[in-house]
Parts: C-alpha cells; structure tokens; sequence
C-alpha cells in the first residue's frame, strides 16, 4: 500500500480538478435530486445526495476492478508497455482538456455510448428518487454514463497491472469528485467557482500532463522522479 499512495493522492487529485467536467455531465442530475426535495428537509437531501455519490463511486470501483484484471492478465506481455504509452497519452490529453488547451479527449465518450443506450432507460425508471436505495442504485448506474474522464483515468488504472490497485484507484478518483457533486446539489458555489478559475484549472492540467509524462515508458522518468 504505501507504494500505491503517489498513484492514489494522483487519482484523487484528478478526480477533484475534473469537477468541472462532472459538473456539466452529472450537475443536472444533482439539481433534480436536490429540487424534489423541499428546503426544509435538508437532512434527508443530503442523505440521499450521499447514496447517489455513493453508488456512482462503487461503479467507478468495479470498474476499476474488472479493467484491472484486463491489465493484469497482460502484465507480463508486450501488451503492457502499449498500454502502459496509451494510458500516459490519454493522461496528456486529459491535462490538456483540464487545462482548456484541448478538448479531444471528450471525443472518446462515443465508446461507451453503445452501453449507456441500454442503461438509460433503467436510469430513467429510477426517477424520481424517493428512498436510499433508490438513489444508490441510481447513482451506481450513473457511474457507467460515457465520459472520457473516466475512461483515460481507467486506462491509466489498468496499466497498474494489479485488479486491486485499479480499483482502488479509481476509488480514490471517484472520491475526489465527490466534493464538487456535493457542493453542487447543496447549491454551494464557492469550491466549485474556484476550480473554475482558468489559473487553476491550468495548474492542475500541468500537473496530470506531468503524471502522463510520468507514466509514458522511458527515461525521463528518471528526471521527473527526481523534480
């Protein structure tokens, strides 16, 4: 574990910057969770807030962990060094994206649109959420909507060559987004407003574009390791 603690703060960090990107994909969502509730049962909105988030991080999780014996079952093969480039070039494209330099990586969502098709409506079935359990599960399906976030911080967890790794990676990514969704649907601005300031979103592109950099194979690992 202490090994993985640099790659889990990373994920966690990636998770906290992409808050903006969360915002647009599941910020609705939030407000329609939080707007069939009335103002004064805060408690109860916040409850269910939690199990949302919640189930959407246990999906990110598994994920996480199915992607990982994918990785694993590769780890000892030539395989791995292709993913282990392609995952440090999606890392790039992510910090690019974070930073608003580039917005590319959003065209890889197209992916997982084939399988949202059919989760939709499952999703839609759960509304409006009105339990717990509800809105755990639908946050568990929510997890699996298409955003190519998700899908290169996947990648970058994959080629960790480890099932459990991956899916505490993603863990901790998941966590990290938490926060932002959280603010959003308790209609609190202040985090959310500072991660929108392009400073800071180009500070934290910087950096995912020096994990990318840090995981593509090579030599400049080496100086990196030691900046």
């Amino acid at each position: 574990m202490p090994e993985l603690a640099p790659q889990l703060l990373s994920a966690l960090i990636l998770g906290l910057l992409g808050g903006g990107h969360c915002l647009g994909m599941c910020g609705g969502l939030m407000g329609a969770l939080t707007l069939a509730i009335p103002p004064e049962q805060r408690a109860r909105r916040f409850r269910l807030l939690l199990a949302y988030n919640l189930g959407r991080i246990l999906s990110y999780a598994a994920a996480g962990l199915l992607i990982g014996l994918a990785g694993w079952a590769v780890a000892s093969s030539p395989a791995a060094m292709i993913l282990r480039v392609v995952a440090g070039l999606l890392l790039i494209a992510m910090g690019l994206y974070l930073a608003g330099w580039w917005s590319g990586l959003t065209r890889i969502e197209a992916i997982g649109r084939h399988l949202w098709r059919h989760l939709q409506p499952v999703a839609s079935r759960l509304m409006p959420v009105s339990s717990l359990p509800r809105a755990l599960l639908l946050g568990a399906v929510w997890g699996w909507l298409p955003c190519g976030l998700v899908y290169s911080t996947l990648l970058w967890a994959s080629s960790q060559g480890s099932p459990a790794d991956s899916g505490l990676l993603m863990l901790a990514f998941g966590l990290g987004t938490w926060p932002v969704l959280l603010a959003t649907g308790m209609a609190a601005e202040r985090l959310t407003s500072l991660l929108r300031k392009r400073g800071v979103r180009i500070a934290g592109g910087l950096l995912v574009i020096l994990f990318g950099l840090w995981t593509l194979p090579g030599p400049h690992q080496h100086w990196l390791m030691g900046h």
